[in-house]
């Protein structure tokens, strides 16, 4: 179709039917029936209740927050002051604080977070040792001077003091930002600088793939550029001692940071507006500065609710393991699942080491109900031909998420085949900037390999062409056309709001466009093509990298796949594909030949790669991205330096190979 994308023809078999009994027994099921008799609303199944979610928003929200029972010192004016966007006020009135919903489980009984590190060691912290290591947390910030509205930093691996110190410092009213100890000093502080912080908090050292990465020297370095005599609590990691005489502040040790002073004030939270900063997240930064993107309070904790208490089904006898880095939103919803009571779990390692079974191994054992992860993880696996359901005990397992990318429609048949015949793949898409997904699933409804299954609760989802009108069965831009709670109060250093209007808004005035592709099919599941800003655009034809990836990527002999479509100043375009290709693999004439096949049969004959290289590897963002438009623009002879930030890069030695490319070319 001229000027569309090429849509691929999935197998139209769906994993299970549309079931009414399947929504009504559960969680999300159990609140329809709640809501249906306290809003004389008739939400029999999950359609109509997104439907009622969309139409009646703060109806539906006011309902979140009572089915949930949400605390607030001070009761809301209302659910939704204004509805413009940006601009939306959710909970005006409102005195709450987010940590206050975390705290109301503490005098449980059992676990609250389970940490297990690369090496084996594993830690269990009840809800009561959390409360108390929260309260704890807060009084030494307070003891530090730190206020309401200051900035604590994490320089953390994905274990239980992030957590904790999240926490803490929700509960006083500062707000938190964090990132992992694999970003080098230039691009953490790249980051973090920005944010004037009072108190770094960082681990020195962590272990990734059986090697021990020593951090002391990075986190002095950092603590130097961040200011002078800056606070630090440090966590030791691996016997590593952190020497006091390398930072100028204060130096405390995080088991001293977390007992308990009865001297201050710190056994109760801040109650704060709900739009007061929860927490900073970054955009991943490889084209530029990146942008900080803050979450207020009241947003979060609605949207988290709605998400992981209804959608995902979490409560107190949920176990809800994510992989994850501090470095990605996922942590975030990590931590949010100790909102409804459920054990969450955090694993800090490799997925890889010492097998690649390692996170089917940590589900089985957590005895998890909830697994999440990412579609290279399970490529990797499928790959390796490993049988999880058969080498693991995953069956409390009720269902395994997955998200950063789309999902190639033969992974579901993986699933199916080695983990559980009835285990439903979850796909979801969402981004950092909502901190949420606005497209997913929910129990009754239907899964068709490669889609989508349905829009999240309250979420206006739609795709728009070029002038702003409704598209089904055609590629458009993902939008969203009424408030979401967990949209950015602000971007970081932005007071007048010109970049934050820039980044969503610049394109339809008054409707969110995320910069992804989209296609919203006639039978209502959701097909993500990829970031708008990476189309391949042939001789007027478009279609997303992640149709080819789809295709490529079923191929047993290949691991990984890069398309870049780069238009080149003679006015030609050139389409290279790079590959992973799997051990002991060549990829000879027949091979490249079968690949140009599949692509044109099951994808388009319009988008076949000009060439094919194989590469040891593929750059990603530290959140598992593939680097399209950086490479793309250095293959258009960019400066490297102007148009990546090698410290947002997994792995930055690859970039070289990119540069020579685009130097040796020209």
């Amino acid at each position: 179709m001229e000027g569309q994308f090429a849509l691929i023809e999935y197998k139209d078999v769906a994993s299970s039917p549309t079931s009414k009994s399947g929504f009504e027994a559960a969680e999300i099921g159990r609140f329809a029936t709640w809501a249906s008799k306290r809003t004389n609303a008739t939400l029999v199944d999950y359609p109509g209740l997104w439907r009622w979610s969309v139409e009646k928003q703060e109806e539906f929200w006011a309902s979140i927050w009572d089915y949930f029972d949400l605390k607030a010192s001070v009761s809301y004016d209302r659910i939704l002051g204004s509805t413009q966007m940006p601009g939306a006020q959710w909970l005006p009135g409102a005195r709450l604080n987010y940590v206050d919903q975390v705290l109301r489980h503490g005098s449980r009984p059992g676990t609250a977070v389970v940490s297990v590190a690369e090496d084996g060691t594993r830690c269990e912290t009840s809800w009561r040792e959390l409360t108390d290591a929260i309260h704890g947390f807060a009084a030494t910030l307070q003891s530090l001077g730190v206020k309401p509205g200051d900035r604590v930093v994490g320089y953390l691996t994905n274990s239980i003091e992030p957590i904790i110190a999240f926490l803490g410092t929700a509960a006083i009213g500062a707000v938190w930002s964090g990132i992992g100890p694999d970003y080098g000093i230039d691009a953490a502080a790249a980051r973090l600088t920005q944010l004037e912080p009072s108190v770094l908090v960082a681990v020195t050292g962590y272990q990734f793939n059986g090697t021990v990465y020593d951090r002391r020297a990075e986190v002095a370095a950092l603590a130097a550029k961040l200011g002078h005599n800056l606070p630090v609590i440090i966590a030791e990691r691996a016997g590593l001692v952190f020497d006091p005489t390398t930072t100028d502040g204060p130096l405390i040790a995080w088991q001293e940071a977390i007992e308990p002073r009865k001297s201050t004030d710190a056994s109760s939270t801040l109650q704060v507006p709900a739009d007061h900063p929860l927490w900073i997240l970054f955009s991943s930064g490889t084209t530029g500065v990146p942008k900080g993107i803050v979450h207020g309070h009241g947003g979060i904790l609605l949207e988290h609710m709605a998400s992981l208490g209804l959608q995902y089904g979490a409560e107190p006898e949920s176990v809800f393991f994510w992989y994850t880095t501090t470095n990605w939103m996922m942590w975030n919803l990590v931590v949010s699942a100790l909102l409804t009571g459920a054990t969450t779990v955090t694993y800090e390692g490799s997925p890889g080491f010492p097998t690649l079974d390692r996170l089917w191994q940590i589900a089985g054992d957590e005895k998890a109900t909830m697994f999440g992860t990412s579609p290279g993880h399970l490529q990797y696996t499928a790959n390796a031909q490993l049988a999880p359901g058969q080498n693991h005990d995953l069956s409390r397992l009720q269902h395994i998420g997955v998200t950063g990318s789309p999902v190639a429609p033969h992974l579901y048949d993986w699933v199916a085949e080695h983990v559980g015949p009835d285990l439903p793949l979850v796909s979801t898409s969402g981004g950092t900037d909502v901190c949420s997904s606005f497209v997913g699933w929910s129990p009754g409804m239907p899964i068709y390999p490669g889609e989508i299954a349905t829009a999240s609760l309250g979420v206006a989802v739609d795709a728009y062409d070029a002038e702003g009108n409704p598209t089904i069965d055609e590629v458009g831009e993902l939008v969203v056309t009424k408030p979401m709670p967990s949209m950015p109060v602000s971007f970081w250093d932005d007071p007048d709001g010109a970049r934050y209007r820039a980044a969503y808004f610049d394109v339809y005035p008054g409707i969110w466009r995320h910069g992804d592709w989209m296609t919203h099919t006639s039978r209502g599941t959701y097909i993500i093509h990829g970031r708008s800003d990476s189309t391949l655009n042939r001789g007027g034809v478009r279609i997303g990298s992640s149709d080819l990836y789809a295709v490529v990527e079923a191929m047993p002999e290949v691991v990984e796949a890069l398309v870049l479509g780069v238009e080149l100043p003679n006015a030609t375009y050139w389409m290279p594909m790079f590959l992973v290709l799997t051990d002991d693999v060549v990829l000879d004439d027949p091979l490249v030949e079968r690949i140009r096949r599949k692509l044109r049969d099951e994808a388009s004959p319009r988008h076949i790669p000009d060439e094919f290289f194989v590469v040891p590897a593929l750059p990603h963002t530290r959140t598992g991205k593939r680097l399209e438009v950086p490479l793309k623009r250095i293959l258009q002879g960019a400066d490297p330096a102007a148009v990546v930030s090698l410290g947002a890069v997994d792995k930055p030695e690859l970039i070289d190979f990119y540069t020579e490319m685009a130097r040796t070319r020209s």
